[in-house]
């Protein structure tokens, strides 16, 4: 996701959605094959089929993002004429791009945009964080989130053969270096103003925890979808991956997460909250 997403690419990626009978927003693979500039409609399907298998390989249902649709297509003089297509959610876009062909410019303005359209959506999804009103709820809530999903990574990366403590140390730091600008652990720690004794995440602001989130869910995916195996891979992954979220902060002009300041001991806020409702209970 290197490449800088243009305001044309991001035109062109709006004016193809179209919107559904629920309201809800897809693409057609009559649509996106012409724009990442494929010959014809049935050498573009491969692409999808290979975006299906990803799919499966991250365990969601294939039938929940690809829907098979016959669809009207301009044929020429006027005339239309039913045809095959493939209805795609925005996840099946992102699938689909990531496994086409990267030789291609527009391709690589595709793998941003849906990128980037994907983290928004995550978010906005996210009911339960969108009801918190204060920075202290929505911090215990990504506090407890990256919890089980850091839980989730270490089970991901002991399949793909990260299994010793300090080789998922080492795993875990190439996560940070990627999204943190070659910052590891050790200097995120300095760069904080850190004891040792404190945990990174046990400071952060939910920004910063939202970002590492984001890293997370993102690295497990891939490394499950695309069955990585070895532990180099692993790292590699984690840090690309890591390194595609800070990509994205950039693009939506946030701050990065090193320049982020320091937060109140999560602990600390956990304490408040407890004496917080116990308060209300005594009330």
């Amino acid at each position: 996701m290197g490449t800088r997403l243009t305001k044309k690419a991001t035109a062109t990626f709006e004016s193809i959605k179209k919107i559904d009978e629920n309201g809800i927003e897809y693409w057609s693979s009559r649509d996106l094959w012409k724009v990442l500039e494929y010959t014809e409609h049935r050498h573009f399907l491969p692409v999808i089929e290979k975006a299906k298998v990803a799919c499966t390989n991250s365990g969601q249902e294939i039938h929940n993002h690809f829907e098979d649709i016959l669809e009207m297509v301009a044929i020429g003089s006027g005339a239309e004429r039913e045809m095959d297509a493939v209805k795609l959610t925005r996840y099946a876009c992102y699938l689909t791009v990531q496994n086409a062909d990267p030789s291609k410019t527009i391709v690589a303005q595709a793998q941003t945009y849906f990128a980037i359209q994907t983290r928004i959506a995550e978010v906005q999804q996210m009911e339960e964080y969108n009801r918190l009103s204060t920075e202290e709820e929505k911090r215990l809530f990504l506090r407890e989130e990256m919890a089980k999903h850091n839980s989730q990574l270490a089970d991901a990366a002991k399949d793909a053969g990260v299994i010793e403590p300090y080789d998922y140390a080492i795993f875990q730091n190439y996560g940070y270096q990627g999204l943190y600008g070659g910052l590891g652990a050790k200097e995120i720690h300095a760069r904080k103003g850190l004891k040792k004794s404190q945990k990174i995440l046990d400071h952060m602001g939910s920004t910063e925890l939202a970002a590492n989130l984001f890293r997370a869910t993102q690295t497990e995916e891939k490394l499950r979808r695309e069955n990585i195996k070895g532990k180099m891979k692993a790292n590699k992954t984690h840090y690309d991956v890591g390194k595609k979220v800070r990509q994205t902060i950039k693009e939506l002009g946030g701050t990065m997460p090193e320049d982020l300041p320091v937060a109140e001991s999560i602990k600390s806020v956990e304490a408040k909250q407890r004496k917080m409702l116990k308060g209300k209970e005594n009330i």
